[in-house]
């Protein structure tokens, strides 16, 4: 069962303290098509290197969260000259891994995601019900230091 707040800023803040063996990935990409493919390509290599090897059931569906948050932060979070930020945090003894991408546009919110109707498909907009369906829980806050948002999704193998 997966666990999703009802709320976009509740106990959902991501803390930035460490704690020893935590393994933390951060870097900003500029915000563009190439820049969500090279940081979904470093997510799988970064995954590979803490011990969830390419081919595993969880290095391929963390690397498809982190591809669709990246994608949605090019596509809806684009705000010219400003690249977005991607934080991969795997806490010590593997409990779960997390995956967040901070952008600087304020007034495009991510929306829960309706099933997909058979009536009326859509060509997109069903990266986050992918996101949703990955997940044990996703959700959004307001940037902290700046204008903006970080979308997140905790990856936990088994729930």
């Amino acid at each position: 069962m997966t666990s999703k707040p009802a709320s976009p800023v509740d106990a959902t803040y991501p803390t930035r303290f460490t704690s020893p063996g935590d393994r933390v990935f951060e870097m900003r990409f500029t915000s563009t098509p190439r820049g969500a493919r090279l940081a979904r390509r470093l997510v799988a290599v970064r995954l590979d290197a803490w011990g969830i090897p390419y081919g595993t059931t969880a290095h391929d569906e963390i690397v498809l969260i982190a591809a669709e948050l990246t994608a949605n932060a090019v596509r809806h979070g684009h705000v010219p000259g400003r690249d977005f930020h991607l934080r991969l945090h795997a806490p010590a003894g593997g409990r779960c891994v997390r995956v967040e991408v901070t952008d600087t546009r304020v007034e495009r919110l991510p929306r829960r995601p309706a099933a997909p109707d058979a009536d009326h498909p859509e060509e997109s907009g069903r990266g986050l019900l992918l996101v949703s369906e990955l997940a044990a829980r996703w959700n959004w806050h307001p940037r902290r230091d700046g204008p903006g948002k970080t979308v997140w999704a905790e990856y936990a193998p088994g729930e």
